[in-house]
């Protein structure tokens, strides 16, 4: 596996290049992180629709495990065990709103070279105006279940759940569970459990107290994660890999206009509502899923009900707890209800991505609040949430705890409430007698078609350089 482990050694050189002025050396975190053997046990696959133009082209590369959809190129690279979905690229003839119109020439592709994405998720796509056509993650390396959201990336890493969103990252580390859309930043260190969404009219910033962040989301001396919610995610694991062990799979009862992916995990009692998309790596065990509903990649939804049209952004995860019509859960949040201290989250509620909610009792949230940071009791329910309208009238600065807002709050609302549609669009929630299609309905017939690694000689470990067109 000489040619394998040389591969990780030129992205480690290559990230640790870019990140030199922070004294910050990935080499450790690889080193530990990396399982060899493991990354011959794992076939990778690939999906195909008559919805998504197809493209795939891997070439020196290990993509054990991982999942790529839409145009893909992987060079040089290690993706183990990630997502790579690209059902919302742009097409050719799309046209991007800058001060004019800007044209796409031909349809956008993913590009990964030079990075090692460990357990990551890559979905949207680009928001760099000098790149239309390129969702480009380049001398990069992510940890465990990061999420790279419509954001490109250039030598940069990325801590364990920590994720970014619409954005482009040059030269940038962003601590374990941070969560940051804040456009364009450059040589930056974003520190660990930090909430922060920016915009020309608005600010909102949360910092998690270190005693809180580390019991949840930790990490050692070699940046491996510990914690909570770690543990939580670790536990069920294995329910994974029995999926990768069987061909057919007996179908999932669900109506015809929704989809379950064929590598999500299904459980219990769960019932699927009309327009449900349950994406792959979704985990649902005793779940109501509501029309309209979803659970994306990375999601656990347990011993919960979700009442219709509810958002479970990538990573967010949910038990023991009753969601409302209309509720956005925000990535990587954890709702961690107990059997007797239930969470119940009113109508219309907008849960900030990467919000810890781990009461001893029952909780209720009112309807139209917005909620982020932790909450573990009714006090911090009341410090830590606020009713949409109220913030609405913020036109200057609120503080409450350690949450700072700036700016104008009606935008920030309006904003939100804007790209929740959007997602429910997107995602087939709104299908109605053939209109308003979306991932629901296109993701219903997937063909998967695996690769497998050589196993033996000079390039043990390695993928074959393949090119797939239609």
């Amino acid at each position: 596996m000489d040619q394998l482990k040389q591969l990780n050694d030129r992205i480690i050189r290559r990230v640790n290049v870019n990140l030199e002025e922070f004294d910050f050396n990935t080499e450790n975190f690889v080193n530990n992180s990396l399982e060899y053997d493991k990354m011959l046990d794992f076939y990778a696959f690939y999906g195909i629709t008559s919805k998504h133009p197809i493209y795939f082209h891997f070439k020196n590369s290990n993509i054990a495990g991982s999942y790529f959809l839409g145009k893909c190129y992987v060079g040089r690279s290690a993706i183990y065990k990630s997502d790579v979905r690209g059902d919302e690229l742009k097409r050719k003839g799309d046209t991007i709103r800058y001060k004019k119109d800007i044209p796409l020439v031909e349809d956008e592709m993913i590009t990964i070279r030079d990075s090692l994405l460990y357990k990551t998720l890559v979905h949207s796509n680009s928001h760099n105006l000098e790149s239309p056509e390129q969702f480009g993650i380049h001398n990069t390396i992510s940890a465990h279940y990061a999420n790279i959201h419509g954001t490109t990336l250039e030598g940069c890493f990325l801590g364990p759940f920590a994720s970014v969103d619409l954005m482009n990252l040059h030269s940038c580390i962003v601590g374990e569970f941070s969560y940051v859309q804040a456009g364009e930043l450059f040589h930056r260190k974003i520190d660990p459990g930090t909430v922060w969404v920016r915009s020309q009219n608005f600010e909102f910033k949360y910092k998690f107290k270190n005693e809180i962040l580390d019991n949840f989301v930790g990490v050692n001396d070699s940046y491996q994660p510990r914690g909570i919610i770690y543990d939580f995610v670790k536990e069920r694991e294995q329910d994974y890999e029995k999926l990768f062990d069987v061909v057919n799979l007996t179908p999932i009862d669900a109506p015809s206009s929704s989809a379950v992916n064929r590598y999500a995990v299904i459980l219990g009692k769960t019932r699927i509502g009309k327009n449900v998309l349950v994406s792959q790596r979704a985990f649902l065990d005793n779940a109501i899923m509501g029309d309209g509903s979803n659970a994306q990649e990375n999601t656990y939804i347990i011993h919960s009900n979700l009442s219709g049209l509810c958002i479970t952004a990538h990573g967010g995860k949910i038990i023991h707890a009753d969601i409302g019509l209309e509720t956005f859960v925000g990535f990587n949040s954890f709702l961690n209800g107990k059997f007797n201290a239930r969470i119940k989250i009113g109508e219309g509620c907008i849960i900030m991505p990467h919000t810890i909610i781990d009461p001893a009792v029952p909780i209720e949230i009112p309807d139209e609040h917005l909620v982020w940071g932790f909450i573990g009791s009714e006090e911090d329910v009341r410090n830590q949430t606020i009713l949409l309208d109220d913030l609405a009238e913020i036109r200057d600065t609120l503080r409450m705890g350690k949450m700072v807002f700036t700016g104008n709050g009606s935008v920030f609302i309006d904003a939100f409430r804007k790209r929740i549609s959007q997602i429910l669009l997107a995602n087939g929630a709104l299908f109605n007698n053939g209109e308003k299609r979306g991932h629901a309905q296109d993701d219903q017939n997937i063909s998967f078609n695996t690769i497998q690694p050589y196993r033996t000689g000079e390039r043990k470990g390695l993928y074959p350089s393949i090119r797939i067109k239609p």
